[in-house]
C-alpha cells in the first residue's frame, strides 16, 4: 500500500513491531480511489471480512516465496461468498526469487484454486516494494477503475457501514465507513442501528479533506 500511495496503513504499535496489519488501515490512490488494507491473519478474520464487505475491487496479496497458504484460501472463499465484482492477483516479494520455475508453479497453482471463483483468469502481477517491479503495473490497473460505473442508490437513505468509531477531542465521536445508499450533509440528523440513537452531523469528509456532502460512490 506504500509503494502505491506513499502512507503506512499499519498505524498501531504492535503492527510495526511485528510487522503485520491487525486493524483496518486506509489510504487514497486518487481522490476518487480508496485502499482498505486487511488483516491476513487467521486470527482477524473478523477485521479482515468488516474490511472487504463494500469494496468493489479486490487486491489478492500473495508472497511469491510462499505460495497459496490455508489463510490465502480462506480470504478467496470470503471475498468469492461476498461476490466481490473485479479483482487482481498481486505476487510480493518477486526481488526474493531467482527460480523461474518456481514462479510457474505458484502462479499455476492460483490459476487452479481461483478456478470457478471471481478472481478466474484476473491478472497476475509480480510485485516488489524493493526494486519496484510491477508497482507502476498495479498502479495503473487501479488507476484505470475510475471509469467504472457505480449503480447510483442516492435516492435511498441513507445508509453508513461503519468501519471505525472513536473519540477526538474538540469534535466528538468520530465514524469512518462506507456509503451504502443515499446522501447526507452537514447538519442532518442520523440515527444508530441497532442501539436507536440519534446524533446530528457536524462536519463531513471524504479522502481526507472536508465536504459538504456526501454520497455512495
Amino acid at each position: 500500500v506504500k509503494a502505491l500511495t506513499g502512507v503506512d496503513t499499519d498505524r498501531l504499535v504492535e503492527e510495526q513491531k511485528r510487522g503485520m496489519t491487525i486493524d483496518l488501515g486506509f489510504a487514497f490512490l486518487n481522490d476518487r480511489i480508496t485502499i482498505i488494507d486487511v488483516p491476513g491473519h487467521e486470527r482477524f478474520i473478523r477485521n479482515m471480512v468488516a474490511g472487504v464487505s463494500t469494496i468493489d475491487f479486490v487486491i489478492l496479496v500473495i508472497a511469491l516465496d510462499d505460495g497459496m497458504m490455508p489463510q490465502t484460501m480462506e480470504h478467496l472463499n470470503i471475498i468469492d461468498l461476498l461476490r466481490i465484482p473485479d479483482g487482481v492477483i498481486v505476487l510480493t516479494k518477486s526481488d526474493l526469487i531467482k527460480d523461474g520455475q518456481w514462479v510457474d508453479l505458484v502462479k499455476e497453482d492460483i490459476k487452479e484454486k481461483t478456478e470457478g471463483t471471481i478472481l478466474e483468469g484476473k491478472p497476475i502481477i509480480k510485485t516488489s516494494v524493493n526494486t519496484n517491479e510491477g508497482i507502476k503495473e498495479l498502479y495503473d490497473l487501479l488507476s484505470s477503475l475510475e471509469g467504472v460505473k457505480v449503480k447510483s442508490q442516492n435516492d435511498e437513505n441513507f445508509r453508513l457501514q461503519i468501519d471505525r468509531v472513536f473519540h477526538k477531542t474538540g469534535y466528538g465521536i468520530i465514524l469512518t465507513g462506507t456509503v451504502l445508499s443515499g446522501n447526507l450533509t452537514i447538519g442532518s440528523s442520523v440515527g444508530v442501528q441497532p442501539s436507536n440513537k440519534t446524533g446530528k452531523v457536524r462536519g463531513l469528509q471524504s479522502h481526507g479533506e472536508p465536504v459538504d456532502f456526501v454520497s455512495k460512490g
